[in-house]
């Protein structure tokens, strides 16, 4: 069969179609007569002139240099040629067809894969509602989650292995564009027999000269620096430890009574034993979390994406117990 489809194909002459001596619309319309096997069905069909479909026919047999069709009193009958071109034609204008609405859902949207890096996906936070938002709403696309620190997903997202990244604080990138999204208030993570752990809220005045665990990576680097500034001048001297742990490992080092930490709100919602999450009255603002993403990064999957996280945004809250 191969080989008979070898010869069928040697006259035709493989430009013909790139050369637009083949429109499409004479394939659509000899699929059609190839279906009902009459030419004025057909026509009727497609809602065109029985003259139109005949000539269309007619000039594509006549570029081909084959007859497709055999022309009878009650209609016609596609010729051994003409069966094969059609059986082919048919695979082909089903991908075409296929191509075209792939194309239109991609340019909205509505199909594709987005690729986001986290800090951390904690259930009933902000951005888990975000993500499970965006799928529910945005079903034909496949959603790839990456953790890990900014830093990393900074540079994976510079080398185009990312579409968004989501970071702590409000990042000023020369090449990236960035957006607020959300923020959530500070909170003091203490061991449950803390000697403040029954009060409602706490002060910086009050974690003056406690022991705070802090992380290598993560926002580690950026609870460091933000204790060191707000702790200043204070006495007696604060103690700031480090590890390389990760988030629910440090907070479980709190609760054994290692030290104490600060944490946005989202992570007051791990299940956490041994330590409670109580508010710093006196810190200005709640924390920040930003997205950046690429500027060259045009696509309708990503714009859906920060719209949506646009209408879901809380408002910045003030800093009010």
């Amino acid at each position: 069969m191969r080989r008979r489809l070898r010869k069928i194909a040697d006259p035709i002459e493989p430009s013909l179609l790139l050369r637009g001596r083949i429109p499409l619309a004479s394939l659509i319309q000899t699929l059609a007569v190839a279906e009902h096997l009459n030419f004025r069905h057909a026509a009727k069909a497609m809602g065109v002139s029985l003259s139109s479909v005949s000539a269309r026919v007619k000039t594509l047999e006549e570029d081909l240099g084959i007859l497709l069709f055999e022309r009878h009193a009650r209609g016609v009958r596609l010729t051994e040629a003409g069966r094969h071109f059609v059986e082919l034609v048919v695979v082909g204008v089903d991908q075409l067809d296929h191509a075209v609405k792939t194309a239109g859902m991609a340019a909205h949207g509505e199909c594709g894969r987005l690729r986001i890096g986290v800090h951390a996906l904690i259930p009933r936070s902000f951005l888990a509602g975000l993500i499970e938002r965006y799928r529910e709403d945005h079903p034909g696309i496949d959603v790839e989650i990456t953790e890990g620190t900014a830093r990393d997903t900074m540079m994976q997202l510079r080398a185009d292995h990312l579409d968004i990244v989501f970071v702590a604080g409000i990042p000023e990138l020369p090449d990236c564009h960035s957006r607020r999204i959300w923020t959530e208030p500070l909170l003091a993570a203490l061991p449950d027999r803390h000697r403040l752990a029954e009060r409602p809220t706490v002060t910086w005045a009050d974690l003056a000269g406690e022991t705070f665990l802090v992380r290598h990576g993560g926002t580690g680097p950026q609870a460091h620096d933000h204790i060191l500034l707000r702790l200043a001048g204070r006495w007696p001297t604060r103690s700031i430890l480090r590890f390389d742990v990760e988030r629910c490992t440090l907070l479980s080092m709190v609760g054994q009574g290692f030290g104490i930490t600060i944490v946005a709100a989202a992570s007051s919602l791990l299940p956490t034993p041994g330590v409670r999450f109580l508010p710093v009255t006196d810190e200005p603002e709640p924390v920040a979390f930003s997205a950046v993403w690429s500027p060259y990064n045009q696509s309708a999957i990503l714009r859906n994406l920060l719209d949506l996280a646009r209408k879901m945004a809380h408002p910045f809250p003030s800093a009010s117990p």
